[in-house]
């Protein structure tokens, strides 16, 4: 009969088998016992009867967890404890209770506990059942068995909700006090903990991390692995949680919208463990990591995480014993003590461990110990010991035998390794090698990768072997392949190294076919983005950057142009700077691919703020094709067009409207006049360049040529047209016309949202200019959460200093200006100051314009010296930059007169403001806000100097042209007619 009082039951469990001990016990408790689960390892512990002792005096059952480790005894450990059993269980039998959780088949010694009950394969109630009714337990009140699963631990046969952990590698072994280390850290550190696992290539880090996600997955509803050595790479993985999560991105990027997206949603879950494996700079990860109440563990070899997690963990070499544990687990032929002489000729190192033994195992009659003494005198048999600070001589030895081994009794293994050593290490494209065209492919190759069989078995030798891991996935019909297949980067190195010159070049040159038959030739297409992001990591270990094949030269200038499109603009200039130093080491500089590339290089010098170097590599590109008398016209075109965007970065407006223009006619009459894409994107250029030296009535006309045009080649969907659209309207509010700029703008943001998404760069900048038209217009409130919103995402994609963040930094800095929150646009509006002082240097228009809006807060807060003196230092720099004649000057001079006002020199304002009144009449007509707002200014220092005549002339007048422009209740009429002192706020330009 079960028991009134809660029964005691001990679990005893191996380490590797903690969630089901946790899971075990918690089921307990509920149902009424009292459990107490208790770790024993009877691989480490002596076959005694005495061993026992301990856990038969504590009271109540025991219930025996048998898993793997008790099914990889030696036949002379296994036939010990039978016997130990065999003069127990006569005596203590009634208190055993044992269950197997493991697949596999128990040995015979196994029988010596009667009744072995198996959990593998049971659901968690019926398992509960099977428990409660072996160790004699009755829930309270006779209640059911199930329990509410969302609390408490997971049962372990349930995966997570989501969980894209490898495989569960059964051989592992050891590593038990560093992740009790690493449970301890996340326990103890709550949610949000964050550590990271380092230790030198090798050593076992990726292994011991699958250990812990398996051991440790009941804790989590969600484990996502990422593999994160490579970052476009991990960017990719990271982006998937959002497919699993549901998560919607706002974006129609769909890499940085997918990762912001899963990040979002990670911070209002629970429950979750992100890994990030093989992570190297921190910095190129920065923007992967996850916050909110969960785990992150990080495996690296870099010391330089310290400041991004809370704890470090570092991972030693095998201790002796964990050695030789693993080793016999590797492989049945050793025993302990061969395993123990392995050890030690291989110094603990667990890759060797791994790879020495697996060569044990593959070579059933091979003598151990003349392989070991191999190992030891540094012999490779048959390949001579090259000296190597790399690796040691125990490595050459043990890894020239495994490669010579390969070549001799599994040719089409060995084929196969020499081709993936020329791929990336760490996910071998085996997608790729298969799908190649077979006239791709050697004649040898072609079989093998045509055959399933024969390429299943060679994989499967090349992982016995070699102890590369292979996961599996369904493929046609069923039929379960090999999905991916990772190879250690120092064995990767050493096989490369091994290789004749001829095997090499051939190898290399497979492998450079491949991705050429891998590349859809079509960068722009998103249906493609994750094939680019597939091959990129592949492109230096082909040589695909040393290759002066032009089918090989178009991969690699696809992948630049995916990289560019992605908005990935560091790994673009990474990447194409690579290509410009190989190409032009063996090419012309006016090679058409050179020429892309530099182009391509110039482009993300640009993008990430390096204007300088962009327009040094802009000029040299347009004078070597300027020289050339082979040149064709699409390369000047392009060359003048990326030299132009540089310019006016630089502030350079005049230079590069003339480029803009010179390019523009010539694309006219070489390319054609109206809807040619590359026409219309260089008079789309030709229109910015006008808007920014203030020639906004030409501008606007260009940008609705170019509208009408790019409507009738695309439609009014196309984000071309979508860009047209947003320039438009951009230019119809500088020119003061506020209710055409809202209406065109509300519905180009619409379309935006629709198309590109919302978290889109060109979305981003279409929603900004919708809160600016709203400023305007007087709609602070909606034009506040608007602003804020596109400067959040732009701050998300590009980080504070990018020149779009900067741009929507200091706008939203003046709106809060406008509602009354000066602390916080003063803080905004300095720190934009000073990052465009950083960026383009003190002579820039940008950094006089981001002082001048210093200046107008400084002296709302009461400072009216030092706003004085720093307007008259922004209209010197602004016209020092750009002329007395640019609008922009003539802002400054409004925005000084006003300073020169408040502190009393009344004479030097009136002075002023004739003067900048005269030149805005000139620059953008009688009629623009800025002309009407400095005559209203005017009028008021008229006529505190007295004048009053002549005021009350001006401000009538200025009011009679903005009631026109406006209505007599709009805000800006309102605002003259209030006699409130009118401003100019400096607003950067979108290029």
């Amino acid at each position: 009969m079960p028991s009134a009082s809660p029964e005691h039951v001990t679990i005893v469990y191996a380490g590797q088998s903690w969630s089901w001990a946790t899971w075990i016990e918690h089921r307990l408790a509920h149902a009424g016992a009292a459990p107490d689960a208790v770790r024993w390892d009877p691989l480490h512990t002596a076959p005694e009867p005495g061993r026992l002792s301990g856990l038969l005096a504590r009271p109540g059952k025991l219930l025996l967890l048998l898993d793997d480790w008790f099914v990889r005894f030696d036949e002379a450990r296994r036939q010990a404890w039978a016997d130990v059993l065999a003069d127990l269980m006569p005596r203590e039998g009634h208190r055993v209770v044992a269950v197997s959780i493991t697949a596999a088949s128990l040995p015979p010694a196994a029988e010596g506990l009667g009744r072995v009950l198996p959990l593998r394969g049971l659901d968690a109630d019926r398992a509960a059942e099977v428990l409660l009714d072996a160790l004699e337990v009755t829930p309270p009140s006779g209640g059911p068995v199930s329990l509410d699963r969302s609390r408490g631990p997971r049962f372990p046969e349930d995966r997570p909700g989501i969980d894209n952990a490898p495989r569960h590698n059964r051989d592992f072994t050891g590593r038990e006090r560093v992740l009790e280390r690493m449970h301890q850290a996340f326990t103890e550190g709550g949610e949000g903990t964050r550590i990271a696992l380092r230790g030198p290539g090798g050593v076992g880090k990726t292994q011991t991390a699958t250990e812990y996600v398996h051991r440790y997955k009941g804790e989590y509803d969600i484990v996502w692995w990422v593999r994160a050595s490579v970052r476009n790479r991990a960017r990719e993985d990271f982006a998937r949680l959002a497919d699993k999560l549901g998560a919607e991105p706002d974006t129609g990027d769909a890499l940085r919208g997918r990762i912001e997206a899963a990040k979002r949603a990670l911070r209002d879950r629970t429950r979750w463990l992100v890994v990030l494996d093989g992570a190297e700079d921190p910095e190129d990860l920065g923007t992967l990591l996850p916050e909110g109440p969960g785990h992150l563990l990080v495996t690296t070899p870099r010391k330089e995480w310290h400041r991004w997690v809370g704890q470090i963990i570092d991972l030693p070499p095998f201790d002796r014993e964990e050695s030789v544990d693993f080793a016999c687990r590797r492989s049945r032929r050793l025993s302990r003590d061969s395993a123990d002489r392995l050890a030690a000729a291989v110094e603990d190192h667990p890759l060797l461990m791994d790879q020495t033994a697996a060569w044990v195992e593959l070579n059933e009659t091979a003598d151990i110990d003349a392989y070991i003494a191999r190992i030891q005198e540094g012999d490779p048999h048959t390949v001579p010991v090259v000296p190597s600070e790399e690796y040691r001589k125990e490595f050459q030895a043990a890894w020239g035998q495994t490669v010579n081994t390969l070549r001799e009794k599994h040719p089409n293994a060995y084929e196969l390794l020499s081709l993936f050593a020329f791929f990336s290490p760490d996910v071998i494209p085996l997608g790729l090698v298969q799908s190649a065209r077979a006239g791709d492919l050697p004649p040898h190759l072609v079989s093998l990768v045509t055959e399933p069989s024969s390429w299943n078995t060679a994989l499967r030798v090349l992982s016995e072997a070699t102890s590369m891991r292979l996961e599996y996935e369904q493929g046609p019909m069923d039929i379960q392949t090999v999905g991916t297949l990772r190879m250690h980067r120092l064995f990767h190195r050493f096989v490369r190294g091994h290789l004749g010159p001829e095997e090499a070049r051939q190898s290399a040159e497979t492998a450079r076919r491949v991705l050429v038959a891998a590349d859809p030739r079509r960068p722009g297409d998103r249906v493609h983005w994750p094939r680019y992001a597939e091959v990129i990591p592949h492109l230096e270990p082909t040589g695909a950057l040393h290759s002066t094949d032009r089918d090989v030269r178009a991969v690699v200038l696809d992948c630049i142009e995916y990289l560019r499109i992605r908005g990935e603009y560091k790994e673009g200039r990474q990447l194409s700077g690579a290509a410009v130093a190989a190409w032009t080491a063996v090419s012309p500089d006016t090679d058409p691919d050179v020429l892309i590339a530099v182009h391509q290089l110039a482009n993300m010098e640009r993008r990430l703020g390096r204007y300088r170097e962009a327009e040094r590599i802009g000029r040299d590109v347009l004078r070597r094709i300027t020289a050339d008398p082979e040149r064709s016209p699409i390369q000047v075109l392009r060359a003048k067009n990326g030299l132009g965007g540089t310019l006016m970065a630089l502030g350079q407006y005049e230079e590069a409207r003339l480029l803009y223009e010179d390019a523009e006619a010539q694309a006219a009459a070489d390319l054609g006049e109206h809807e040619v894409p590359r026409t219309l994107a260089i008079r789309g250029n030709l229109a910015i360049a006008l808007r920014l030296l203030g020639r906004y009535e030409e501008s606007l006309t260009l940008h609705r040529a170019v509208l009408e045009s790019y409507i009738a080649l695309s439609g009014g969907r196309d984000p071309a047209t979508l860009d047209a659209g947003l320039h438009t309207a951009w230019t119809l509010r500088l020119l003061g016309r506020y209710g055409d700029a809202l209406a065109i703008q509300e519905l180009n943001f619409r379309l935006h949202r629709e198309v590109l998404g919302g978290n889109h760069g060109q979305t981003l900048l279409a929603q900004h200019n919708l809160a600016l038209c709203l400023r305007r217009d007087g709609s602070h409130l909606r034009a506040r959460g608007l602003m804020r919103e596109a400067r959040d995402r732009m701050l998300r994609r590009h980080g504070p200093d990018h020149p779009e963040a900067l741009m929507l930094s200091s706008d939203y800095a003046m709106l809060l200006r406008d509602i009354g929150e000066l602390e916080e646009a003063r803080e905004l509006a300095e720190a934009a100051r000073g990052s465009y002082e950083r960026l383009l240097g003190d002579s820039h228009p940008y950094v006089a314009g981001a002082l001048d809006n210093c200046a107008l807060i400084q002296g709302d807060q009461g400072d009216l010296q030092g706003a004085r003196e720093r307007a008259e230092l922004a209209r010197a720099g602004m016209e020092r930059a750009l002329g007395t004649a640019h609008v922009w000057s003539v802002g400054c001079a409004m925005n000084t007169a006003t300073a020169l006002a408040r502190t009393g020199e009344l004479e030097r304002a009136v002075a002023l403001g004739r003067d900048a009144l005269g030149r805005a009449r000139a620059a953008v007509g009688d009629a623009h806000v800025l002309t009407l707002n400095l005559a209203a200014g005017l009028a008021q220092d008229l006529a505190e100097t007295g004048r009053h005549e002549e005021a009350a002339s001006v401000r009538r007048e200025a009011v009679r042209r903005l009631t026109e422009n406006f209505f007599e209740e709009h805000r800006q009429v309102r605002y003259m007619l209030d006699g409130r002192r009118p401003y100019w706020d400096f607003e950067p330009q979108m290029m």
